[in-house]
């Protein structure tokens, strides 16, 4: 049965970031379907299921690989920001994240050391903070 299977997914998609998220969206969608019976949950539920089955099986892969090129390109800055949110967070406990007043790069120095006299490495600018 593996093996027919494939065979039968030879020159289709696929699987992709896209479609993966398709899948939780349209997971998301049936479980707020069974909280809210009232509403377009369920059918909306099923569309996307429909829509990212279509995708998993097509054979144009130029346009299935251009929609995903489209879906990461559009969600990178989304996850960028919270890779960095999430990396702030790891360092909040030994270090103070300062923004520099003239050209807003961000600067970290160690915490503990009282009052220091920052100098911005981009623009040279210095400011005094309590570290």
């Amino acid at each position: 049965m593996k093996e027919k299977f494939q065979r039968f997914m030879m020159g289709r998609y696929g699987a992709d970031a896209l479609g993966k998220m398709m899948i939780g969206l349209a997971l998301a969608l049936l479980v707020l379907s069974l909280f809210f019976r009232r509403g377009p949950w369920y059918l909306l539920a099923l569309v996307v299921l429909i829509l990212t089955y279509f995708r998993m099986f097509s054979r144009n892969v130029q346009k299935r690989y251009a929609e995903n090129q489209w879906y990461l390109k559009k969600i990178g800055p989304v996850k960028g920001w919270f890779a960095r949110q999430k990396s702030y967070a790891a360092q909040r406990k030994t270090h103070h994240i300062y923004t520099c007043p003239n050209c807003k790069q961000k600067i970290r120095v160690p915490k503990g050391k009282g009052k220091i006299s920052i100098r911005c490495s981009k623009c040279g600018t210095e400011f005094i903070k309590r570290s």
